[in-house]
């Protein structure tokens, strides 16, 4: 309640700032007048547009941290670096908003691009800002790994759970569970661990399979392959308690054709296009890096979040 209040405060008095501004302005229209008049012109906007934003994430687990996964569709090397060009738009998304973003798991694809990863982001309205983004990311390109140089469409799938709060108990039975232990590698190869230390947890009723070998000791990894499952099995619940869980992922069986939220195209023509909400951007380049918050927003604001 405070913060909301210090919110609402703080814009009324950037509102009130402004008037004043244009008040200057109507009696002397100097440059240092004029200038000072944009600046707070553009500071308000930007102010009202993020509280505007957050008014659409009121759910109570809009300001969680988010758990990413993104995961290749078929096609191999394709699909696998296509996943991987996924990976770094969301991480400089989440770079130029000031968050932290740490890998939770890595599988590295075996020519290029990656088989798997898991990345929770931090920072406020991160889940809120991110569950739009769950679905599937269609990408057609001329193909760097065909000598033909023949036009190829990649599929990979991204899916978005909110980290569980501290103070939401989930109890998981010990025998509900199987835990294995092995060799873990960190991403790009790097930090390779020669003992096993990384984790993955079966969860048998469920079905839900979870790993974390992004820390050096085996008890580390086992702390966060919980918080995923936990988050996973909360993320369950809430979507059978909404009645949403079918509808979300009727399109989930195939990461192919026909299923996919937004699609990127490099070649013959250059366009992002959000098919939910028919948003688009044609400076890709800036979109794989990072800037995303238009398809975002247009989103949240189309009720898709």
């Amino acid at each position: 309640m405070e913060d909301e209040v210090s919110r609402s405060m703080e814009l009324a008095k950037m509102h009130q700032d402004l008037i004043e501004w244009l008040t200057f302005a109507e009696d002397e229209q100097t440059p240092d007048i004029l200038e000072a008049l944009r600046e707070n012109l553009v500071a308000f906007r930007k102010k009202l547009e993020k509280v505007e934003l957050e008014a659409f994430m009121s759910g109570k687990d809009d300001k969680n941290a988010a758990i990413l996964e993104i995961h290749p569709g078929a096609g191999g090397t394709e699909a696998q670096d296509w996943a991987e060009m996924l990976l770094r738009m969301y991480m400089r998304w989440a770079e130029n908003h000031g968050y932290k973003a740490e890998y939770l798991d890595y599988i590295q694809g075996d020519e290029a691009g990656i088989k798997s990863v898991t990345i929770q982001i931090t920072g406020d309205y991160a889940y809120g800002q991110l569950k739009g983004e769950r679905g599937i990311h269609r990408l057609i390109r001329i193909s760097p790994f065909d000598a033909s140089g023949r036009r190829h469409t990649s599929f990979a799938s991204v899916d978005v759970y909110p980290q569980v709060s501290d103070d939401i108990n989930i109890d998981i039975n010990d025998e509900d569970m199987r835990i294995d232990v092995f060799k873990a590698s960190g991403p790009g190869g790097q930090h390779v661990n020669k003992t096993s230390s990384a984790i993955r947890i079966t969860h048998f009723p469920s079905g839900i399979v979870v790993q974390c070998q992004s820390e050096r000791s085996q008890r580390r990894n086992r702390e966060s392959a919980l918080k995923i499952l936990k988050s996973k099995l909360y993320d369950l619940e809430i979507e059978k308690i909404e009645e949403e869980r079918q509808e979300k992922y009727a399109a989930k069986d195939a990461i192919a054709w026909g299923s996919q939220i937004r699609t990127y195209t490099l070649h013959p023509y250059r366009l992002v296009k959000d098919h939910r909400t028919s948003t688009e951007a044609s400076d890709v380049d800036s979109v794989l890096d990072g800037n995303i918050d238009q398809l975002i927003h247009g989103s949240l604001l189309n009720g898709h979040g």
